[in-house]
């Protein structure tokens, strides 16, 4: 199998403990808040990572540690923004609004490169922005504010993938992954002495909430992330996220008892239909503008 083949392997992997993230998230908002909950979070997560793969910490440089701090601010910024939005709406719905990042991502990238999507790009993407209308959006076609935070977080996320692409291309993925979570760390804990009281889970599910964020969703996932965007592209990276929501609202269904009717399961066949056109595409995404 191509390293390419593999990456996308990976992805799925990492977006099936991204869309648990939601179930955890939602879990860990009973007893904590906010900033604490992705203070810990990131904190452990920085730890299991360093311990691991610790070799990939010697001779970092300055270079190295401004680009993990603004990739921290970055993944901070993503964390807190879905975090607070799950505090107003489902964890299905938040998680098919960071689906949103798969339109935000080659948006961006061609207005930076002054670039258009190839054409089965540029399908893929509409009907995959159909899908998310379809679950998402009311019969008066409003968000309530959580709907909104959740938003800002996929154009946070947008920004991410396209930062890391270009960082782990001048630096060593593993130490630029393993140096964002504490940074992002850092900041949160900032954030949650200053806005809130900080404090560690008090019960059974809080722990699992929080070691299951750190360990398998940021740890494991944001690592393997900077690691299979080596061997694909940002649009193709994107457009593999937009499976998260489908493994988050299948889970929140299963555990969290949320509802999925007609109308969910529409918008998912249609989003899955978006991102088979979209990455079945031609290996060159982008074609120049005149």
């Amino acid at each position: 199998m191509s390293m390419r083949g593999k990456a996308t392997i990976l992805l799925v992997i990492v977006n099936f403990f991204w869309g648990l993230s939601y179930i955890f998230m939602k879990m860990g908002l009973d007893t904590l808040q906010t900033f604490n909950l992705v203070a810990l979070r990131c904190s452990i997560a920085f730890f299991v990572a360093g311990f691991i793969f610790y070799k990939y910490l010697f001779n970092i440089n300055l270079k190295t540690l401004i680009s993990s701090a603004i990739l921290g601010f970055l993944l901070f910024s993503v964390f807190s923004f879905v975090t607070f939005g799950l505090s107003m709406t489902k964890a299905s719905n938040a998680g098919f609004l960071l689906s949103l990042t798969i339109v935000f991502v080659p948006i961006i990238q061609s207005i930076l490169l002054r670039s258009l999507p190839s054409l089965p790009i540029r399908i893929g993407l509409l009907i995959t922005i159909s899908g998310i209308g379809v679950m998402t959006l009311n019969r008066t076609f409003s968000l309530n504010p959580g709907d909104l935070l959740c938003i800002l977080s996929a154009l946070a996320y947008a920004i991410h993938i396209l930062v890391i692409e270009k960082v782990t291309k001048r630096h060593e993925a593993l130490t630029i992954g393993i140096l964002q979570l504490g940074f992002a760390g850092v900041i949160a804990f900032i954030m949650s002495f200053i806005f809130e009281t900080p404090s560690l889970p008090s019960t059974a599910n809080s722990w699992l909430a929080i070691l299951g964020l750190a360990i398998l969703c940021s740890a494991f996932g944001f690592i393997c992330q900077a690691v299979a965007q080596k061997y694909t592209s940002p649009t193709q990276t994107s457009l593999m996220f937009s499976l998260e929501p489908i493994f988050a609202a299948l889970l929140a269904v299963i555990i969290l008892g949320e509802s999925f009717g007609l109308k969910d399961t529409i918008g998912a066949m249609i989003i899955i239909s978006g991102v088979l056109i979209a990455t079945l595409a031609s290996q060159h995404p982008y074609k120049e503008t005149t």
